[in-house]
């Protein structure tokens, strides 16, 4: 296959960071983006396959700004990985009005301006017309998860997004959606990168640092060196970042990607046991949906 133009956000660290190393060391070229993309140092790079741009998804102009650039450099993009986003955790209950309001600024505003200039862009500027668009989303975005309800949210939101929109695009424009839905893996999501709420005193039966992984106040007091890896989750899960870089990579490279698809062993598992729950429930109250049908209305075959 031909070097793709790779247009990839959030890639200080995790899968983005990873994804640009593979890009690189494929042929490919890339658009790394972060809100300080002078941070970003890659091996191997030159100008004609690499350009490191400043972008915050939360921001219009920096979105346009960045698009601009690729554009000038390498003419076209053909890959759009929406990576940017965090992690939220804590009971409903203990999150502020502030963190619920910028998860979803970021997880899903943010997305969805980077995908309309996207769309944008391969439709009436890449000769010939075409791109795909990955929206890197979460297992978390089709089931829910206890202390993730906002991020869940974010996710089912993108997920949900995402599949209308694919059926809105034209045939002819070329233009191919990805949901990537990846389970627990070994990055900065479940650490550094994770902001929680302030426990609320109702919710004495769950703890989102102590399931997370996070060492309380009073285990840095006695262990100051004490990392994130020493609790119940994090550093523990089955994923392996630079694989599941490398799965989003192999998908880019497909001429007809699916919708949706899973990374991990872990997601797997997840998906097709909310698959086996739809299948078993759905059918319990068929008599009761199809009750509310309006008197002589002909169902469709």
């Amino acid at each position: 296959m031909a070097p793709q133009v790779f247009l990839i956000t959030g890639t200080s660290t995790g899968f983005g960071n990873e994804l640009v190393k593979i890009c690189l060391s494929e042929g490919d070229k890339v658009v790394a983006t972060a809100r300080n993309s002078s941070k970003l140092k890659f091996d191997g790079t030159t100008k004609d396959n690499f350009l490191a741009v400043d972008l915050d998804v939360t921001e219009q102009q920096s979105i346009d700004n960045a698009f601009e650039k690729a554009l000038s450099q390498f003419g076209r993009v053909d890959v759009v990985v929406n990576n940017a986003g965090y992690g939220l955790a804590g009971e409903f209950e203990s999150l502020s009005e502030k963190q619920i309001r910028t998860q979803m600024e970021i997880n899903f505003f943010g997305l969805l301006d980077v995908t309309r200039k996207a769309l944008q862009v391969m439709r009436e500027v890449n000769k010939p017309q075409g791109g795909k668009i990955q929206q890197i989303t979460s297992i978390g975005g089709q089931r829910g998860v206890p202390n993730f309800s906002l991020y869940c949210a974010s996710k089912w939101a993108v997920e949900g997004f995402t599949e209308a929109l694919s059926h809105e695009l034209k045939p002819e424009w070329n233009i191919k959606l990805t949901c990537v839905e990846p389970g627990g893996f070994r990055t900065d999501w479940a650490g550094r990168s994770m902001e929680f709420g302030e426990r609320h005193p109702a919710y004495d039966h769950m703890d989102a640092k102590k399931t997370m992984g996070i060492p309380s106040q009073s285990q840095l007091q006695i262990h100051p060196i004490a990392n994130t890896k020493t609790g119940e989750r994090h550093g523990t899960q089955a994923g392996d970042p630079v694989k599941g870089a490398r799965a989003m990579s192999d998908i880019a490279q497909l001429p007809s990607p699916p919708l949706r698809t899973v990374i991990g062993s872990d997601a797997y598992k997840a998906i097709m046991g909310k698959i086996k729950t739809y299948g078993e429930e759905y059918p319990k109250y068929q008599e009761l949906a199809e009750s509310t049908d309006v008197e002589g209305y002909q169902r469709p075959t």
